[in-house]
C-alpha cells in the first residue's frame, strides 16, 4: 500500500473520541460557512466604490454621510473634505470646512429643506450647507464650548423634527441631547454621562421616526435608546442592547437607519458589520464581517438608505463605500 493511504478498516479501528474528532474537524467549515451565511456575512456587495486617496472621489477615513432626496450621498472624511456622489458612486462635486485644525466633522444629515446639516464636532457647533457647498451662516447653532444651555462637548450629529425642531447630540465631558426650536433657540437638554437609563456614553447618531420619536445610537453604552421629546421634556418609551459579538448584541453601534416595512438598521463600529433589526430590538439578519475583501468591512462609521431601498455603508478603515441589500 502507498504510503500515506489508510483503509476504511484501519479508520474504523481507531478509538470512538478520535473518531469523533476527526469527524467534527471535517465538519467545522462547513458548519462556519452555514452560520455566517444565514447571519448575512458571508454575501457579496452588490457595489464597492472609492479607495484611499485624496483627489476627487478618494477618501482619508471617512467617517460620516448622508443622502438627500435626489440619492446624493454626501461624505466626509479626515481631511475635513465634503465630496458629493451620485447613488452609483460617480463624483459629482465638492468642497472643504471651513475651519478643520482642531478636528474633522463626525455627523451629516439632511435638513427639512433639503440642506446638508454638519456636526463640526471639534468647533462646538452645527453649520448647514447649500447642496452646491454654500454656507448658510445664519443657520449656524453653537459654537461655544461649554456647558451652558446652547452650548456644546463634541457635537456627534443634529436631526429636525416634522415640525423643524433640531435636535442636537453631544460627547465628552458631558454626553447630553438638546433641543432647539425651528430657528435656532434652546428648548431644552437631557443626558448626562453615564450608563443609567437616559444617560448617554457618546451619543453617536440620531434618528427621527414618523412619529417624531427620537432614536439614539448609544455607542459606547452599546444600546439603543428611544425617546419621546414632543413636549416640554424628553421621555424614555424604549431601550434595548447589550454588549457582545452574538448576533443581536452590539458593540458600539455608530449609526442607525430606518426602512419602510418596520425595520431599524444599525452599523457596528466594533463587530465590523451591519444589522438588521426589528424596532423592538428583536434580530433580523447581518451582513459583514472584519476584513479588507468585498463584503467585508473595517469599522464602519455610518449608512443610509437610497429611494431604490438599498444601504450604502460606509467602509471607514478600507476608505470606500459598500451597497448591499438586507
Amino acid at each position: 500500500m502507498p504510503a500515506g493511504q489508510s483503509t476504511h478498516s484501519e479508520f474504523t479501528s481507531l478509538p470512538r473520541f478520535v473518531v469523533a474528532a476527526v469527524l467534527l474537524l471535517a465538519l467545522l467549515p462547513a458548519v462556519l460557512l452555514a452560520r455566517a451565511h444565514s447571519a448575512g456575512a458571508a454575501s457579496e456587495p452588490e457595489q464597492v466604490w472609492g479607495r484611499r486617496g485624496l483627489t476627487d472621489g478618494r477618501f482619508q477615513k471617512p467617517r460620516a454621510m448622508a443622502i438627500d432626496a435626489k440619492d446624493r450621498l454626501y461624505i466626509v472624511d479626515m481631511t475635513a473634505r465634503i465630496q458629493v456622489f451620485d447613488r452609483e458612486g460617480h463624483f459629482l462635486h465638492g468642497w472643504r470646512m471651513p475651519e478643520w485644525e482642531h478636528g474633522r466633522p463626525t455627523g451629516l444629515t439632511i435638513s427639512n429643506d433639503g440642506n446638508l446639516m454638519v456636526a463640526d464636532t471639534h468647533y462646538f457647533r452645527v453649520v448647514t450647507f447649500t447642496p452646491d457647498g454654500e454656507l448658510l451662516e445664519d443657520r449656524t447653532i453653537g459654537g461655544t464650548a461649554g456647558m451652558n444651555p446652547g452650548e456644546f462637548g463634541f457635537v456627534t450629529d443634529a436631526v429636525q423634527d416634522s415640525q423643524g425642531n433640531y435636535y442636537v447630540a453631544e460627547y465628552g465631558e458631558f454626553d447630553r441631547i438638546q433641543k432647539f426650536s425651528a430657528d435656532g433657540q434652546f428648548l431644552f437638554q437631557w443626558g448626562g454621562h453615564g450608563a443609567a437609563l437616559g444617560q448617554f456614553q457618546r451619543p453617536q447618531n440620531l434618528a427621527i421616526d414618523e412619529n417624531d420619536l427620537l432614536w439614539v445610537a448609544d455607542a459606547c453604552n452599546h444600546r439603543i435608546q428611544v425617546f419621546d421629546a414632543n413636549g416640554d421634556e424628553a421621555r424614555l418609551v424604549m431601550h434595548w442592547g447589550n454588549e457582545g459579538t452574538e448576533p443581536g448584541q452590539l458593540r458600539y453601534p455608530y449609526d442607525l437607519v430606518f426602512d419602510d416595512e418596520g425595520h431599524l438598521y444599525i452599523s457596528e463600529f466594533g463587530n465590523h458589520r451591519v444589522q438588521k433589526f426589528r424596532r423592538d430590538g428583536t434580530f433580523v439578519s447581518a451582513w459583514g464581517m472584519q476584513g479588507r475583501e468585498p463584503g467585508q468591512l473595517h469599522s464602519p462609521w455610518a449608512l443610509v438608505r437610497d429611494s431604490q431601498r438599498r444601504l450604502h455603508v460606509l467602509d471607514t478603515y478600507n476608505h470606500r463605500v459598500q451597497r448591499i441589500k438586507l
